[in-house]
């Protein structure tokens, strides 16, 4: 069954190029991926959600799929509700619609073969092929500096994953197997004097993936110039493979060289939240406010994965990881699909040329409001739910006998971080939807029933883990 999520957008893909309707066709198919994802996540345990198909004797490669933990059910939910709304949310230019969506449902199926793969080689192999439509899409039917921010991205992502995979191979090699649960098995065979270079690869690997300061660069711009159900899916989705990789393979497989790197960690973590912060506000444009707030706010799941490094027995800091990459990667999404509203009907999203849209569109206003006030920690969304758990599972195990530790100090710098966001998402706001009407919006149409949809979509589930954490955190048990 758990097959059946991976390979159903792939087929979605075949019958689109051999000529099935490309809008509709991706729409089913990504309703009936959130059909089977949402009873994945009622039965995840059962064995009907483990497959494997043997597809290469020696070195030993299975294509196989599992639920290892319920971590990886967390992700495979996102993956599917955030696929739906992208794909409600995108509108192809003219004769272009197979390009736009075959991409769309391609990137999708990399994640999903991402976060269900128990093999290491198609644990790689799916997050590259989602990158391939991701620099396509960028390039080709992307707006503004589309080419550099494309050949950007590939320059940036490209390095990144010949890092990781160096690290990747290092393991494999040193454990004898592709196998990731057997890796984790045979961790006593990596020598203690190898973990902090794997340690070290893995961290540039997957924090370039992630946009791990300095190396974040490539992210706001592309993330500025892809369509919609780009931004959506990969800012969304796609950039959480780096920090399950490092929760899934580095932090078992490497914990010693992982602590070894743990204070540039923390520095690094930092930059995202403060330096990336300050960044943020000063931008003029939404798109390009919103790229960098992605890249600030991965900054908060670092902090979490920091504190299980320091603190391997920490039983709040992979909750507080899982539940934050769901919340970002909803509210994220929920952000580009709305700010590519406002561009469709005003023909601008520069801050200079917007004001007073909440008179012409009031629900368009109202459903930025809440994806604003999850963006910034709003009690009752999702978002708020995840940053506290990080902030408390950086003190879970402080010791006032010792003082405040790396961790803790970090922490309390960071949260400098959420009046960072209130400054830049309030202004925004404001900017957009406040004040008197503007040429650009005194014309503009308020949300369609059909724009409206993928919204509410997105919303439903920022409320329900907002209001009730425990959807997610039961999951983790």
């Amino acid at each position: 069954m758990l097959a059946l999520l991976v390979f159903l957008p792939l087929v979605a893909v075949i019958a689109i190029l051999f000529g099935a309707p490309a809008r509709l066709t991706a729409i089913a198919a990504s309703a009936l991926n959130l059909v089977v994802g949402l009873a994945a996540v009622l039965s995840w345990k059962a064995p009907v959600w483990t497959s494997s198909l043997t597809v290469l004797e020696k070195p030993a490669l299975h294509l196989s799929f599992g639920f290892p933990d319920g971590m990886s059910v967390v992700m495979i939910l996102l993956s599917v509700i955030v696929t739906l709304a992208a794909v409600l949310s995108g509108k192809a230019p003219e004769g272009r619609e197979k390009l736009y969506f075959t991409s769309s449902l391609l990137i999708s199926a990399g994640a999903l073969g991402a976060f269900a793969s128990t093999d290491l080689f198609f644990f790689y192999a799916f997050h590259e092929l989602a990158l391939i439509p991701t620099f396509l899409m960028i390039g080709m039917l992307g707006r503004g500096d589309r080419r550099e921010a494309a050949w950007k991205i590939t320059i940036y992502l490209g390095l990144g994953s010949i890092v990781l995979l160096a690290g990747l191979v290092w393991l494999a090699n040193l454990t004898g197997t592709f196998n990731i649960q057997q890796m984790i098995a045979n961790q006593a065979l990596i020598p203690a004097d190898a973990q902090k270079g794997i340690a070290a690869l893995l961290v540039l690997g997957f924090g370039t993936l992630v946009s791990l300061f300095p190396f974040h660069s490539w992210a706001a711009p592309a993330y500025a110039s892809a369509p919609a159900p780009v931004a959506m899916l990969h800012a969304g989705v796609l950039k959480k493979f780096g920090l399950y990789g490092l929760l899934r393979i580095a932090i078992p497989l490497v914990p010693d060289g992982l602590q070894a790197w743990l204070t540039p960690l923390l520095v690094l973590l930092l930059g995202n939240i403060l330096w990336v912060g300050w960044v943020t506000i000063s931008q003029k444009r939404l798109d390009t406010m919103l790229g960098n707030s992605s890249v600030m706010h991965m900054g908060y799941i670092f902090l979490a994965i920091a504190a299980l490094i320091a603190f391997p027995e920490n039983d709040l800091a992979l909750p507080a990881a899982v539940v934050l990459m769901f919340a970002h990667g909803i509210s994220i999404a929920l952000l580009f699909a709305l700010a590519d509203r406002i561009e469709r009907k005003t023909g601008s999203i520069d801050l200079d040329d917007l004001g007073g849209l909440a008179k012409a569109t009031p629900l368009l206003a109202f459903l930025f409001g809440i994806a604003a006030m999850a963006s910034i920690g709003l009690p009752g969304l999702a978002n708020f739910s995840g940053e506290v758990l990080v902030f408390l599972s950086a003190f879970r195990n402080y010791d006032a006998t010792t003082g405040l530790g790396p961790v803790q100090i970090a922490c309390i710098l960071s949260i400098w971080g959420v009046v960072i966001s209130a400054v830049y998402m309030l202004r925004a706001y404001r900017r957009i939807f406040q004040g008197p009407p503007v040429k650009s919006t005194e014309a503009a149409i308020d949300l369609t029933l059909a724009e409206r949809v993928p919204a509410i979509l997105l919303i439903v589930a920022l409320l329900a883990v907002g209001l009730y954490p425990n959807l997610l955190l039961n999951l983790l048990k």
